[in-house]
C-alpha cells in the first residue's frame, strides 16, 4: 500500500514537473517573438529603417513636418515611443523633418482647387483637409477659406482648404483610424452616415457559431491602413475601405476590411 502511494506521489510531482515546463517553454515563447522599439528620434530616415530592420520591425514615414531644431531629412517624433514591447513584424510610424521653414503660405482663396494645387505645389506645400461648404454668394468650386492664412509660417507643409459647393451636399473629414479596432470603427462609420466597401457582418443576420468567432476576431483587429487617406474629404457616396492586422499575428499579411473609428465632423 505504501508503495502504491508512493508510485502516485511520484507520478503527480513529475505530471507537476511537465506543467511548469510546459508554461516556462510557452512564456519563452511568446516573448522571443517580442521586441522593444528603439529610439530613431534624431537619426536619418535611411538609418532609422535599418535600425528599425535589425529589430523585425517596420519603419513608415507618416508626415513630414518643418523643423528649425532637427535637420532636414531626420526623424522628428515616433509611433509607439522608444522602450515600448511589440511583437516582431509591428509598424512604427515616424515623421520627418522638413528643415527650417522656407516659404510662407500663399494665398489661394479665390482660386479653383486645382489652381490652388498648383500654386501651393510650386512653393513646395501640399494640400491637406479638402472640405465643402455652400456660402450664398460666391462662385461654385471656388477656395472660400484656408488654413493656415496666407503669409501665415506653418509647422507642416499642408494648407487646408474649405470649397464654396455648388449642390451644398454634405461632405466629411476622413479621421485618422490607423492603430484603432476595426469594430469600433465600423461603428462610427455607420453612425456618421457613410458606408463602407463591404459590410463587416452578414446581411441575412443568421450567423453560425463559426461564422460568429470569426467575426468577433475580425472585429478585435487593428487597422493598419486606410482609403481614403486621412484628411481627405468623402460623402455619404464614398466607399471607405481599411486593411486590418490581427494582433495574435506577428507579421500577418493586411486583410482588407472596412471600419470607422470615430464618427467624423462634417466639415461644411
Amino acid at each position: 500500500m505504501l508503495r502504491i502511494f508512493r508510485l502516485m506521489l511520484l507520478t503527480l510531482i513529475l505530471m507537476m514537473v511537465a506543467l511548469v515546463s510546459a508554461l516556462i517553454t510557452m512564456r519563452f515563447a511568446i516573448h522571443g517573438r517580442e521586441v522593444e522599439i528603439p529610439k530613431v528620434v534624431g537619426m536619418t530616415t535611411a538609418a532609422a529603417r535599418e535600425q528599425m530592420g535589425s529589430h523585425g520591425l517596420r519603419l513608415t514615414v507618416e508626415d513630414r513636418f518643418y523643423s528649425n531644431e532637427v535637420p532636414e531629412g531626420r526623424i522628428v517624433s515616433q509611433v509607439p515611443q522608444p522602450g515600448t514591447r511589440v511583437r516582431r513584424g509591428w509598424e512604427v510610424r515616424v515623421a520627418e523633418s522638413l528643415g527650417p521653414q522656407r516659404v510662407m503660405v500663399p494665398d489661394v482663396i479665390g482660386q479653383s482647387e486645382r489652381a490652388a494645387e498648383i500654386n501651393l505645389q510650386r512653393r513646395g506645400l501640399d494640400v491637406g483637409t479638402v472640405a465643402e461648404g455652400q456660402i450664398p454668394g460666391f462662385p461654385a468650386d471656388q477656395i472660400i477659406s484656408q488654413s493656415p492664412p496666407p503669409n501665415a509660417p506653418t509647422a507642416s507643409p499642408k494648407v487646408s482648404l474649405l470649397i464654396n459647393s455648388e449642390d451644398g451636399s454634405e461632405s466629411y473629414v476622413m479621421p485618422d483610424f490607423t492603430g484603432k479596432r476595426l469594430g469600433d470603427a465600423a461603428r462610427a462609420i455607420e453612425q456618421a452616415g457613410l458606408h463602407l466597401a463591404s459590410p463587416p457582418l452578414p446581411q441575412n443576420g443568421a450567423l453560425t457559431p463559426e461564422a460568429a468567432a470569426r467575426e468577433a476576431e475580425l472585429a478585435s483587429a487593428v487597422i493598419v491602413r486606410q482609403s481614403p487617406a486621412a484628411g481627405q474629404r468623402v460623402t455619404a457616396d464614398t466607399a471607405i475601405r481599411f486593411e486590418v492586422m490581427k494582433e495574435s499575428q506577428p507579421a500577418a499579411a493586411p486583410q482588407p476590411t472596412p471600419q470607422p473609428a470615430a464618427a467624423p465632423p462634417p466639415s461644411r
